[in-house]
């Protein structure tokens, strides 16, 4: 089984803090929408002998495209690639893009799954972050919203300057007032050359506090497990049988193709990205030229990736694989590392898996790095 992800790089605003891949133009749109569907003829037999099960639109903000559009993609999909028959397609959605008629009409598509960029119900933390949405529209959007798509995911943002416990709070009971089953949530961070950066070395906005990030993560995952959602992996919960799968897949180093420009792919073994310019991307398929650029993974570099992505997750990182996939080098090197972190709870060892405890979570990361094989 594989996925396909989707790149669509156009934003009607940027989001104070974002890096992610986007254009507030659209004058190009209809060119970067022959050229994803050209990159997706070009790459079909990249995924030959396996099947896709998920098809993520995501961005910048797909939500801006017509349903005709995204109609037009999926389509593209399914003439060059084999797919499931119920295969999970997500768009990924603003609510300032979903009135009342246009869920109604997403919901006659093949979209099956919604993931809407709410990141507050306080529209405060919006004006700061500069959303295009105000809490009342969130709002508004979420109670159609669950009513034709049951499978409806929602993004929060915590750790927001100025933001209090109890707000934080209050945001995620909002949330599950609207009955999703499915919530994915990140700690504000500060990425160089963003707006948020700016502002924040002008004194304008206060620095990110690691400790308030810290605290409504803790804050979080207790909420939510108490509602029964199932923190899969750090910055997503999901209710029984509503993971995400195309999420679900990447943790578990499934194959992807990324398309689009800045979209990456794996293929188990390569990992590739496409160039990071709309133009650049659109004149290179024009011409029949993949602008990719592809890195074969070394033994240290696949044992790196499982130690991150496996310590992130609920499925942990297993010493079966590690002394069967890496040799039993790898295994004894993470045994080894991971020592001081189950003497402090960080880890826990169960089952010849090694797993984060409650309070090792929020440090997986950086518990993940102490873990990697630097030298051979």
């Amino acid at each position: 089984m594989a996925g396909i992800y989707i790149h669509i790089p156009f934003c009607k605003q940027a989001c104070h803090y974002c890096d992610f891949h986007f254009s507030t133009s659209l004058k190009h749109k209809d060119g970067m929408l022959q050229a994803l569907a050209k990159e997706l003829q070009l790459r079909k037999s990249e995924l030959e002998g396996k099947i896709i099960e998920t098809i993520y639109f995501g961005g910048g903000t797909p939500s801006v495209l017509s349903n005709a559009e995204i109609e037009l993609l999926i389509a593209a999909v399914y003439a060059n690639f084999k797919v499931i028959e119920n295969p999970e397609i997500t768009l990924e959605a603003n609510p300032d893009d979903l009135s009342v008629d246009r869920i109604v009409a997403l919901a006659a598509t093949p979209i099956n799954r919604l993931s809407i960029g709410v990141q507050s119900f306080l529209d405060k933390d919006l004006k700061l972050m500069n959303r295009a949405h105000d809490a009342k529209e969130a709002m508004h959007v979420l109670t159609t919203a669950v009513q034709y798509f049951p499978n409806t995911s929602l993004d929060l943002i915590y750790g927001i300057p100025n933001q209090t416990d109890a707000e934080w709070q209050q945001n995620i009971k909002r949330a599950l007032d609207f009955g999703v089953p499915h919530i994915s949530s990140y700690a504000l961070t500060v990425e160089p050359k963003t707006a948020l950066e700016k502002f924040i070395s002008k004194g304008l906005v206060p620095k990110i506090d690691d400790e308030q990030a810290q605290r409504q993560f803790m804050l979080l995952v207790d909420t939510l497990e108490q509602a029964d959602f199932i923190n899969y992996e750090i910055s997503n919960f999901g209710k029984k049988d509503y993971f995400s799968k195309n999420n679900t897949a990447y943790w578990l180093g499934k194959s992807y193709l990324g398309i689009g420009p800045s979209a990456h792919s794996f293929n188990g073994v390569n990992r590739g990205w496409n160039v990071r310019n709309n133009q650049k991307y659109i004149k290179a398929i024009q011409e029949e030229q993949l602008p990719i650029e592809i890195e074969t993974l070394t033994t240290r570099d696949r044992y790196n990736e499982y130690i991150m992505t496996g310590l992130r997750t609920i499925w942990g990182v297993s010493l079966i694989r590690l002394k069967e996939e890496f040799g039993e080098r790898y295994k004894k090197y993470a045994l080894q590392q991971a020592e001081k972190y189950v003497e402090e709870h960080l880890l826990f060892l169960e089952d010849n898996v090694l797993r984060t405890t409650k309070k090792g979570k929020f440090l997986a990361d950086g518990i993940a790095s102490d873990l990697f094989m630097i030298n051979l």
